[in-house]
């Protein structure tokens, strides 16, 4: 770059002399001293440079957009094609495959930004090291920078039409017989939407099918603690006996819906806040659960809850109880409706739950039902729910495919290694070989074909450990070479049948469709569903952090403050978990919000803000003293105390203590 730059890029044009310019009577323009002081105006590279700081000290954006609209980033790299036949040519090798890698990529940047991918500038999305570990990304690592940025750009504007003038507009109502229908097609391009851009969509779609108003009471049930604890009764004829409240998730619960009572064995199932809850609300129409989106610091619920015995001021911090509570009865021998996942039994998947495949009764019909409605209800409250599903249940949920590899690997890696080894026998002696192995582990069978050589039949575990034929007789039928393939098949499509669960899948959908409507799920993924139901499984501090407020004086700076931040960031996720949990009832938070947005809308997703504030009174030294919560308002009463190590002891002291059911 040369000392001098040039205000303008075209040099002053030399005219030729006029002989009437000659003429010294007449004055020559040219000459005057006016125009040869502006010939001698130049900017040098120092003055440019000074002017620059001295600009960004007024307006930092207006540097930045200077260098934006040179084609470079913050980065001095150049972030767009040289031109439209530059850019026509990068765009001709984007695959769907690409695209959808691209937009997945923009999902997981804007949540760890927190910030909406319409707010997001080109020049931001800049792949590094650590995303090149991503298997989902490696189809975009030889990307030039500037076809990437170019085609974020237009998704981004896709997206921008997409959610404010094509969405609105068209009917989302998934059906298989009109394959080439808008919805269908919306569908199998789902991929290409952010998922904030379906956020926006289905919110808007939720507020507009608000069914209960503001004058119309909310719904109140009544929940008995003391219900779930203790003992329970069995009935035996006419007499009544006490017994320990054990229920194994092998054994069905029996619930007369229509009499609300129970019949033969009362089970400690039937006392969970789940079941007190569905036999309260069956009776309440599903018009009035279905409210506007939480929001604000008193936010609307779809029913308030009342603990029998207690005292409760508010309603957030008990109702965000009865669904955590509720899903840990879910997860628990307490109710039969899910499964644990077979692969937890060798450590893949472990904590994962699918619904029990078998046939159900009318009253675990309505069971399911319920907890449709309460998928729906956490997502208008947007409470994120702590539910650990497999894909294969969010898949069916939203009306995807199963794959009967990857989702059969998932869910049950055992009967999936056990299948390969029939499709993978080379001749009939690896498979006799195979087949003695297998019947030696059982009781010794022969084949009547082949006598005093032990082979198995076509029969088969289902995942409730109850031994199943494939086929008609196929107690009798012993598996050989010619139709290994056939066993193999068989033993895939009983455990694909038992994924789909469509008896059971049907009840959860019309639950979740009588609060929500379902065809909001046609744009969704499975991990999007996922999302939206149930978040993140871990707590994004920094996120916390940014959403939290100091209320009576405190400030962040207070050496407190900063002992209460440094103590949290010293914890596990479990542990951070606990405290989410301790200090507004819900194990998961939200990692979106509005007001973080720059949108109209400003107001604080619930539980949004934490507050943090001092303690009651003023008695006593701070050391002495514990922490107290105020869960409806997710507030926290922080006594000053003089040392990280105090801060921590009492801190993980208050999320223990928690935990013990006697206590206040």
């Amino acid at each position: 770059m040369s000392d001098t730059t040039a205000l303008s890029e075209k040099k002053p044009t030399v005219k030729p002399k006029s002989p009437d310019k000659n003429r010294p009577d007449e004055k020559d323009p040219d000459k005057s001293p006016t125009k040869k002081q502006e010939k001698e105006k130049f900017l040098t590279l120092d003055g440019f440079q000074k002017f620059v700081v001295d600009k960004a000290k007024q307006d930092i954006r207006s540097i930045w957009r200077a260098i934006l609209s040179c084609g470079y980033d913050l980065h001095y790299e150049r972030c767009a094609c040289i031109d439209t036949r530059h850019a026509q040519k990068s765009s001709r090798k984007w695959t769907l495959e690409m695209d959808v890698a691209l937009v997945q990529y923009i999902n997981r940047l804007c949540r760890h930004l927190a910030i909406t991918p319409a707010r997001l500038h080109p020049h931001e999305v800049y792949l590094d090291m650590s995303d090149t570990a991503d298997p989902r990304v490696s189809c975009l690592l030889n990307v030039p920078i500037e076809s990437f940025r170019l085609r974020f750009a237009l998704l981004q504007s896709l997206n921008t039409t997409l959610e404010t003038f094509f969405l609105p507009l068209v009917e989302l109502r998934q059906t298989d017989m009109y394959m080439h229908s808008i919805a269908a097609l919306l569908q199998q391009a789902k991929g290409l939407i952010f998922y904030d851009t379906k956020v926006t969509v289905m919110n808007r779609v939720l507020n507009a099918t608000v069914q209960r108003t503001a004058d119309h009471a909310a719904p109140e049930i009544s929940l008995d603690p003391l219900e779930i604890v203790g003992d329970c009764l069995v009935r035996k004829g006419n007499s009544v006996e006490y017994v320990t409240l054990l229920s194994p998730a092998t054994e069905r619960k029996v619930w007369n819906m229509s009499h609300c009572s129970l019949s033969g064995e009362i089970r400690g199932s039937e006392n969970s806040y789940f079941c007190q809850a569905a036999r309260q609300l069956a009776c309440i129409p599903s018009s009035q659960l279905c409210v506007k989106l939480a929001s604000g610091g008193d936010p609307t619920y779809a029913f308030n809850i009342r603990f029998t015995g207690e005292e409760v001021h508010g309603t957030s911090g008990s109702f965000r109880h009865f669904l955590w509570q509720v899903c840990k009865e879910l997860q628990s021998s307490c109710l039969s409706l899910l499964l644990l996942c077979p692969s937890s039994a060798v450590n893949k998947n472990k904590g994962k739950y699918l619904l029990t495949p078998t046939p159900i009764t009318y009253a675990e019909e309505q069971l399911l039902h319920f907890f449709g409605q309460l998928l729906g209800i956490a997502i208008r409250a947007d409470v994120p729910l702590p539910l650990d599903l497999l894909p294969c249940f969010w898949k069916m949920l939203v009306g995807e495919p199963l794959d009967p590899e990857a989702d059969l690997y998932e869910a049950d890696i055992l009967t999936h290694n056990y299948i390969k080894k029939f499709e993978n026998v080379n001749d009939e002696a690896d498979l006799e070989a195979l087949c003695a192995e297998i019947a030696s582990q059982h009781l010794p069978t022969e084949s009547p074909e082949y006598p005093n050589k032990p082979s198995c039949k076509f029969t088969y575990p289902t995942m409730t450990a109850e031994e199943v034929e494939l086929c008609e007789n196929g107690r009798h039928i012993p598996v050989i070479w010619e139709n290994k393939d056939i066993y193999a098949a068989g033993i895939r499509n009983l455990r694909m049948r038992e994924l789909k669960n469509q008896e059971c899948m049907t009840a959860v959908r019309a639950g979740l469709g009588s609060i929500i409507p379902l065809q909001l799920l046609t744009s969704l993924t499975a991990l999007e569903m996922e999302l939206r139901t149930c978040g993140l499984p871990f707590i994004n501090l920094e996120f916390l952090k940014a959403h939290t407020m100091y209320q009576v004086g405190l400030m962040e700076t207070d050496q407190h403050i900063e002992f209460f931040w440094s103590a949290l960031e010293m914890f596990t996720q479990e542990e951070l978990c606990k405290f989410i949990k301790f200090a507004c009832n819900q194990e998961r938070i939200p990692f979106t919000c509005p007001c973080k947005d720059g949108g109209p809308d400003t107001a604080h997703v619930p539980p949004y803000p934490m507050k943090i504030a001092p303690p009651d009174g003023a008695t006593g030294s701070p050391d002495s003293r514990y922490i107290r919560v105020e869960t409806c308002m997710f507030m926290i009463k922080l006594p000053q105390y003089s040392s990280l190590e105090i801060m921590l002891e009492k801190l993980r002291h208050a999320i223990h203590y928690r935990e013990d059911p006697l206590s206040g």
